[in-house]
């Protein structure tokens, strides 16, 4: 199986008839992960994207959950391309970006998706995964922040490419076995990845304080059991617009700015920013 990678960065060639923005330093690769499936981890990466753009930060969103990939779906987007045709050799990396809401620079956010039941995706070998993230490391000298939508769970890919990222976003919710999951998480990306900085979102949260609670649950057992403490990126209040607008296939920044969830995720994207810098690359 064939893998192309980004062509030289002299003469890039511009993905969807776009030109190029060329960063002195690579830009902020944000992994958004989480233990287990269904805690609007998806949500959060597309919401995070669309707050970064809306900060004026040249953002790609990379659909990382390889084999059930969904980015394309939520955002209601066709991709004419995607990651499994670079895998296939068909095209280059930064060839299968396509531009949402008028794409990276011009107000809206670019998408590398995935493909959704590709068991080629999902059994990639580690000299391939460890090459895509490569990719990802050279697409970054052309944005501010790269989100990188994971997989959920300690799948080897799955950890394997949260190697690529300089920041780590857990999301968790107060389920009983999404903290657990989440804290697993952790704790094997510590192990695997220690120079990746953990933060954790805590997201469909009935209100702030038992948001925090949920926080000060996990920061006790990492602080208990791995001697450390990781920050609070944010908490994110449950709403039933996000429901909506997952069904809607619209992003909720676009179709409601004020809602609460919205603002949350503005305020965790604020962070981010505060927090950005270079990395030390590793896979």
């Amino acid at each position: 199986m064939s893998f192309m990678l980004p062509k030289s960065m002299d003469r890039p060639k511009a993905p969807q008839g776009k030109s190029h923005h060329r960063r002195v330093e690579p830009g902020s690769i944000i992994a958004v992960a989480s233990g287990k499936g269904g805690v609007g981890k998806t949500f959060m990466s597309i919401t995070l994207a669309s707050a970064f753009a809306q900060q004026g930060q040249r953002t790609l969103l990379v659909d990382g959950d390889l084999g059930l990939a969904n980015v394309d779906v939520q955002l209601g987007i066709e991709p004419i391309t995607d990651i499994a045709a670079v895998i296939a050799g068909w095209v280059e990396l930064e060839d299968a970006v396509t531009p949402v809401d008028g794409g990276a620079g011009d107000g809206g956010f670019d998408v590398l998706p995935g493909r959704s039941g590709s068991g080629a995706l999902a059994e990639l070998s580690t000299d391939e995964v460890s090459r895509l993230a490569a990719g990802l490391t050279t697409l970054s000298l052309q944005y501010d922040k790269i989100v990188l939508d994971l997989g959920a769970g300690i799948e080897a890919n799955c950890m394997r490419l949260a190697r690529a990222a300089d920041k780590a976003l857990i999301v968790i919710t107060d389920d009983p076995s999404s903290m657990t999951d989440g804290y697993a998480f952790m704790k094997v990306l510590r192990g695997y990845a220690p120079d990746v900085d953990q933060h954790v979102a805590i997201n469909q949260a009935a209100n702030r304080a038992m948001g925090q609670q949920t926080y000060e649950a996990i920061a006790m057992a990492c602080r208990k059991f791995q001697g450390y403490r990781p920050p609070l990126a944010g908490i994110v209040h449950r709403d039933e617009k996000v429901r909506e607008a997952v069904r809607c296939q619209r992003t909720l920044i676009s179709t409601d700015p004020t809602a609460q969830p919205i603002q949350d995720a503005i305020a965790i994207a604020q962070t981010f920013i505060g927090r950005s810098g270079g990395r030390d690359l590793h896979y």
